[in-house]
């Protein structure tokens, strides 16, 4: 006889999970149970908030390829976990979220913390179950590693019903691991790719979205190599391709290089391999035209759902990444006609890249380039949402798969428990999470978790002392109405220390490289606050700048100074 909580822990094993991660709750403590038995062999990390929890699976999800695996309590526990499940359906991540349910006697009554969670996550999970008998739980487990893994992968959500816990049942069906299945180029497709792209005079290929491994992105490189291709990385992909590799010319997203931006509306064929197209990657559809692009467009994506959702392409190709990049493993295109085009596109990503001053006595770019001969090639650089990672992608250069872990969907708060996910995973490489001062403090509470589990993360912490892009888009449409923006904050490095973390303050640039280098000596986590001028609002334009700006299109001049603003 075996229980439905000893079934899922075996699945899971089955599956080939060796850590999950979980806030518990007592909607599910015959699965804590049965964890117990196998906890030399599957790790179970507890964290502070489900939020933070579930953030990690999706990080773990996104950097190994497996489906990240998280466990949480119903109702309030549900809906903290929520925000990561929407960052990996719209970041393409596999991903699975237990939630512990009420019992079956109790459900349809608005039980205690009871939510019907078919209806809450429907439209953000590639498939939501309650699993009702407990011998059913091997075929929903099987079911959901299958779904979350197969085509565009995505997550998945189970709710756990106390009583099917622990309820017994004889014989139960024991699966074998899943096996995920991508559909793959034809040889008509290639070659038609082929074609198009030999007729190109302006070329551009762009990489983007999941399902990558190292040999894929190291055929893919080969590809653009032998061909003299210009290659751009999709909103934070940008670790899908060398960044300094002389065929990498930028990254197309949020604050793009203007000269790229051109680059991408004067190309006369569009290479997509992986990404989505969406809203950021288009720069809001701009860049390319929905839904009949100017460009002769190819789409290569997992997600067959995917393809002319919203570009009309003059060819689809519905392939998973590393089926396709086995299918152009040998491939090449004559380049001479665009090698010019390439040259000259990396010149403009170079020059794009240098560091660029900013208004007071700490150096924002400066500090992020000077971590190149710092920190090993592998270093994994983990970041959430704002202002500060837009000096993180632009200064930055990823040297390859696994060195990015950042929200697509602009999440809040994802750079600590990521980079406690990444360190988890790969104890030897070196992780340094970025946060301004309002991402950080949404997930703060998770360095007790990296110091409970020796998670020797470097958590940079950018302050300048308000939520900034709101603050920007306030200065850009609404000049001197300043409300609700503000914020006031702790001492960072000493709320590190009181963790048991070392922490150290940055106040001028040439502090940094000592901090940094006493936290990489340390032996345990880290953190650095980083204090900026609240004019440096941006790595392209300061605060009064922008305020001038919008001011001058109203036909009015500034009457206050940014640091008058809180007396006005």
């Amino acid at each position: 006889m075996t229980t439905g909580a000893q079934l899922l822990v075996e699945a899971l094993q089955t599956h080939g999970v060796e850590r999950a991660f979980c806030v518990p709750g007592e909607s599910y403590l015959a699965v804590l149970d049965a964890l117990y038995d196998v906890r030399d062999q599957l790790e179970l990390v507890v964290c502070r908030q489900e939020g933070g929890a579930c953030y990690m699976a999706e990080a773990h999800g996104k950097l190994t390829g497996k489906p990240g695996i998280c466990f949480v309590t119903r109702g309030p526990g549900a809906t903290n976990a929520s925000i990561a499940v929407h960052t990996a359906y719209q970041d393409s991540t596999p991903l699975i979220l237990f939630i512990g349910q009420v019992g079956n006697d109790f459900v349809e009554r608005e039980a205690f913390q009871e939510i019907d969670y078919r209806r809450m996550f429907g439209p953000m999970a590639k498939w939501v179950a309650q699993i009702d008998r407990a011998d059913r739980v091997p075929e929903f487990i099987s079911h959901a590693f299958q779904i979350a893994t197969s085509g565009r992968p995505g997550p998945v959500v189970l709710a756990l019903p106390e009583d099917m816990l622990t309820e017994e049942v004889m014989n139960a069906a024991r699966p074998s691991a899943y096996k995920a299945v991508q559909a793959s180029a034809s040889v008509e497709d290639i070659e038609q790719m082929l074609e198009m792209l030999g007729a190109a005079k302006q070329p551009l290929l762009i990489l983007g979205g999941s399902g990558w491994t190292t040999e894929g992105c190291g055929t893919v490189r080969q590809f653009a190599e032998r061909s003299s291709l210009p290659v751009a990385c999709a909103f934070r992909s940008q670790d899908l391709f060398d960044n300094r590799h002389p065929c990498y010319v930028g990254d197309i997203g949020i604050g793009i290089n203007p000269k790229l931006a051109q680059r991408v509306k004067g190309a006369d064929v569009l290479l997509v391999i992986g990404a989505r197209l969406d809203e950021m990657t288009t720069n809001g559809y701009t860049l390319v035209t929905a839904p009949c692009p100017v460009q002769q467009l190819i789409h290569v994506h997992a997600g067959a759902d995917e393809l002319g959702k919203v570009f009309q392409a003059e060819l689809l190709i519905n392939s998973g990444m590393p089926q396709f990049s086995r299918a152009i493993r040998d491939k090449v295109v004559d380049g001479t006609a665009w090698r010019d085009w390439t040259t000259d596109a990396r010149s403009d990503y170079e020059k794009w890249t240098l560091p660029q001053s900013n208004v007071g006595p700490v150096q924002v770019a400066q500090i992020i380039r000077s971590l190149e001969g710092l920190v090993p090639a592998d270093t994994i650089i983990t970041n959430g949402a704002g202002n500060y990672s837009a000096w993180v992608h632009r200064f930055y250069r990823y040297t390859g798969l696994g060195t990015q872990l950042a929200p697509k969907n602009g999440s809040m708060g994802y750079g600590v428990p990521s980079a406690v996910a990444a360190k988890l995973a790969y104890p030897q490489r070196v992780v340094i999470s970025f946060s301004g001062d309002g991402c950080f403090l949404m997930n703060g509470q998770e360095l007790a978790t990296a110091c409970q589990y020796q998670a020797n993360v470097i958590f940079i912490v950018v302050n300048n002392g308000m939520y900034g892009t709101i603050r920007l888009h306030q200065e850009r449409n609404f000049p001197e109405r300043v409300w609700g923006t503000d914020l006031v904050n702790p001492d960072f490095a000493a709320y590190a220390r009181a963790f048991g973390a070392h922490g150290e303050l940055v106040t001028k640039t040439d502090d940094f490289i000592p901090a940094l280098e006493r936290c990489m000596n340390m032996g345990k986590p880290s953190l650095i606050e980083i204090q900026i001028d609240p004019n440096a609002l941006t790595h392209q334009a300061s605060m009064m700048e922008l305020r001038q700006r919008a001011l001058s299109a109203l036909g009015r001049t500034a009457t206050l100074a940014v640091n008058d603003q809180e007396t006005a």
